[in-house]
């Protein structure tokens, strides 16, 4: 079975109604009409149970004797059957914060994560009989699904950063990845995912200090990197702008030792310490 809409009859007409039962059984009372006294509380009764409201975004599951009969999403006023069972479904879109879950990345490294989810009931028939207590299926699910999610990504890349989607660099593509899984989770309930994407992401606290350390090491690597890079386009820089104005010449023997105190100058990380020569240029 699958969702369908109830149109209930407006409930001002049978309010009237009411107040003229009301009405029926102040006249019996004064006129000592027993009978009429009865049967108008009993009217009275029977028609007061049938009313029901249902806000903007809200609905209404009907049930007559375990047989779904509709559900009402116009918002408004009714009235019907007395007997039907009415249960209330929120339609509104609601936010889902996980908790900070710690499990395991590809790499078996463990990481702690959390997921941020939106979402909405769209069919009300799966959510109120297709599931027990729809709310916890969807918390439980996505917990599951941020599990697998974790489990399918390594969280950083250290060989290669461009060589694998990780769950630091790939953000976008790992998101669409878990709102993919949480909406094919959550059609048997009848939960629309509006959103879906990972709220927090560290290494747990055991390996955070380690794994720190070792993105230190390699912001070091890759920044000396560069000044050896830029070092010796300076160096050859020198050497060429030295001999095309020929300011002075130089054996390989010298180039050598210029380049080698160049390179040593550029690539220290501290101030290097000029020592004089106060001899001639090859002592």
């Amino acid at each position: 079975m699958q969702e369908r809409i109830n149109n209930p009859i407006s409930g001002y007409p049978m309010f009237l109604l009411l107040i003229a039962a009301a009405a029926g059984v102040v006249y019996s009372i004064l006129n000592e009409i027993p009978l009429f006294i009865l049967l108008g509380i009993a009217t009275i009764l029977f028609i007061a149970k049938g009313f029901f409201f249902v806000n903007p975004n809200d609905s209404k599951v009907l049930v007559l004797f375990g047989e779904y009969k509709g559900t009402v999403k116009n918002n408004g006023f009714f009235w019907t059957n007395p007997l039907y069972a009415k249960q209330s479904i929120s339609l509104r879109a609601r936010n889902f914060d996980s908790e900070k879950i710690k499990v395991n990345d590809l790499l078996g490294n463990p990481i702690l994560i959390s997921s941020i989810l939106v979402w909405r009931v769209k069919d009300t028939y799966k959510a109120a009989f297709d599931v027990d207590y729809y709310e916890s299926f969807v918390k439980i699910q996505t917990d599951a699904a941020v599990r697998k999610l974790a489990g399918s990504y390594p969280y950083d890349n250290f060989d290669d950063a461009q060589s694998d989607m990780t769950l630091r660099s790939g953000m976008q593509e790992v998101n669409e990845a878990m709102e993919a899984e949480l909406s094919e989770r959550l059609a048997i309930s009848g939960i629309e995912v509006l959103e879906a994407r990972i709220g927090y992401l560290a290494y747990a606290p055991e390996i955070a200090s380690a794994m720190l350390k070792r993105q230190q090491a390699e912001a070091i690597v890759a920044a000396r990197f560069k000044i050896v890079e830029g070092a010796v386009g300076m160096v050859e820089l020198a050497l060429a702008e030295l001999s095309q104005k020929q300011v002075i010449d130089l054996d390989e023997q010298q180039k050598a030792t210029m380049v080698n105190n160049l390179m040593v100058v550029l690539c220290s990380d501290k101030e290097a310490t000029p020592v004089l020569n106060a001899g001639t240029l090859h002592q």
